[in-house]
């Protein structure tokens, strides 16, 4: 199947009426945070020069964020910050009683997000939430007004399991606030062609918002699962409160607080999933995750990540003719990415394999509790210059100097670290998590038969994992073939300009549609979605089947 022809899409020039071609929503990463969603942000905007793009980045505080992390391409035409859980953004308080018209509303908006488990009744709560939040409904009667209060009493004496009075009081406060200045916010940003959010959560939520406001295309490029990752940072959460007393709980089961979370979560993701087309997914598993989520099968598809291939393939020469013994981790020192595992894999791998070395290659300034804990557990365990903590590393000088990417993640995607390695030539062991079996032993008959470019073990299995590496680093003709393989499956199935030639589609069409809504035309729902699944276009009529062949085939 050809690729669509959208050659009648390409930007106007300065003096059209949107200086903004595409916005980016971004919820805790780029710029000021490095990583793999970060990494390739900055690949989609340097890769697409002739878009003029507006980043807007949300954070938690402004004090949470130091400088950014990349340099910003000369495409990117402006930079918006909004910090959700900022004090900044709330009003004066000042004494409201509130009316019953509004105070009936709100009844009625609950009632219809509890019961309405359609689309069309999610895009109801969303156009009529917003109408009431121009009105009397605005953030101001949320935190302040006597029916408020009210409504916020009787809620929590219907239904909420934990004892805390103040602690639901503060958690309602906290996780709903974000819902009114986002909308705000919405009506304050300068107006794009199309928006596209990087994932579902707040970022998603507004850009439901800016999509319904404005009539405008929304593309959302999910690399994890944003619900499942949050529901996992949740359950971890110290900040969380959980007071039901400890002969009432039942194992395993999410605290009160922690549901109310996860429940907002996956609201807002549905409300983005409906506003969004297309709905990407970097694999395939992570795409039937978002169809049992909620999104529409139609506008769902797959992208994989892609690499710029040349600057690692260079790096193979520099490598020594023995594979390094250093079995490396490149990723952020937080817990989802279970540094503490890794830790106690070194000390396995490095028992059985004498000098051997463990590398850790990533900022610990996310989340310095837990790399302090980190510290302290490789100091517990006597590893002394076994193990490195080298902080941010430049990748193409690092990898002739390792002789494995590993990874020990309780959650990923699609990880780029793992395909910039293959591309230097490095294979990896990693956990059973996202696409990474896929990515070691292939999708599919033709990839399966490049070969394994490593292994794939348990997660939280150190002992698995040390020993996979050892082995690995221990036997120099499988680590050839697994470099190998790698090698190939990299350039085969994961290079930049494959991602590229997608995403062009994707944005091309989007302007496209977004250009037939200025001038009152409607959209074709999930037409390249579909196409990029492979499948024939929706107005495309099925084969016709040659009744009299078959009669004669039967015969």
């Amino acid at each position: 199947m050809t690729q669509p022809d959208f050659t009648d899409t390409q930007p106007e020039g300065r003096e059209a009426p949107f200086e903004i071609d595409v916005m980016l929503l971004l919820e805790g990463t780029y710029p000021y945070v490095s990583g793999g969603v970060s990494s390739w942000v900055h690949q989609i905007v340097s890769g697409f020069p002739h878009l003029r793009f507006h980043l807007v980045f949300l954070g938690s505080r402004e004090e949470d964020y130091g400088k950014p992390r990349y340099q910003m391409p000369p495409n990117v035409v402006g930079l918006t910050h909004h910090y959700l859980f900022s004090d900044a953004v709330l009003p004066a308080a000042r004494e409201e009683r509130g009316d019953a018209a509004t105070a009936e509303l709100v009844e009625n908006l609950h009632t219809l997000i509890r019961d309405g488990q359609d689309a069309a009744s999610r895009a109801e709560v969303l156009r009529a939430s917003l109408q009431a939040m121009q009105d009397k409904l605005d953030l101001h009667y949320f935190l302040h007004s006597h029916q408020s209060w009210g409504y916020l009493t009787a809620q929590y004496q219907l239904r909420c399991t934990d004892p805390s009075f103040v602690d639901y009081f503060w958690t309602v406060r906290t996780m709903h606030t974000p819902i009114w200045t986002l909308a705000t916010l919405a009506r304050e940003l300068p107006r794009a062609r199309i928006y596209h959010t990087v994932s579902t959560g707040y970022a998603g939520y507004l850009g439901a918002v800016l999509a319904r406001l404005y009539n405008k295309p929304l593309v959302l490029s999910e690399h994890g699962i944003y619900t499942k990752e949050r529901r996992i940072d949740l359950f971890s959460a110290n900040w969380i409160s959980d007071n039901t007393p400890v002969l009432e709980r039942t194992a395993g089961e999410a605290g009160y607080f922690r549901q109310l979370w996860i429940r907002l979560f996956e609201s807002l993701g549905r409300m983005c999933y409906d506003a969004a087309d297309p709905v990407i997914a970097l694999y395939e598993t992570n795409r039937l995750r978002q169809i049992a989520d909620g999104a529409n099968p139609i506008t769902t598809c797959c992208i994989a990540n892609g690499i710029n291939v040349p600057p690692f393939a260079a790096t193979r020469a520099l490598r020594p003719a023995s594979p390094p013994l250093v079995m490396c981790l490149i990723g952020r020192v937080v817990p989802i990415k279970d540094i503490k595992t890794f830790i106690r894999a070194v000390r396995v791998a490095s028992n059985r394999l004498p000098g051997l070395e463990g590398w850790i290659a990533g900022p610990e300034d996310e989340h310095p509790e837990y790399a302090r804990e980190c510290h302290d557990l490789a100091e517990s365990l006597q590893l002394g210059d076994t193990l490195k903590f080298l902080g941010f590393q430049k990748l193409t000088e690092l990898m002739p100097k390792i002789g494995l990417v590993v990874l020990s993640s309780i959650s990923e995607a699609l990880p780029l670290v793992m395909l910039e390695g293959y591309a230097g030539g490095v294979p990896s062991v990693t956990t059973d998590v996202g696409s990474c079996r896929q990515l070691i032993y292939g999708l599919g008959a033709e990839d399966e038969a490049l070969g394994a470019s490593g292994a794939v073990v348990g997660i939280a299995d150190a002992q698995a994992l040390g020993e996979a590496c050892a082995e690995l680093l221990g036997d120099t003709a499988r680590w050839q073939a697994a470099s190998a393989a790698g090698i190939a499956r990299v350039e085969r199935y994961y290079t930049q300009p494959m991602m590229f030639d997608n995403y062009r589609a994707v944005y091309d069409d989007a302007l496209q549609r977004s250009a037939a809504r200025d001038v009152g035309l409607s959209d074709e729902v999930g037409a390249v979605a579909t196409w990029l699944r492979g499948e024939p276009p929706l107005d495309e009529p099925p084969l016709a089947v040659d009744s009299k062949a078959d009669e004669k085939d039967l015969a």
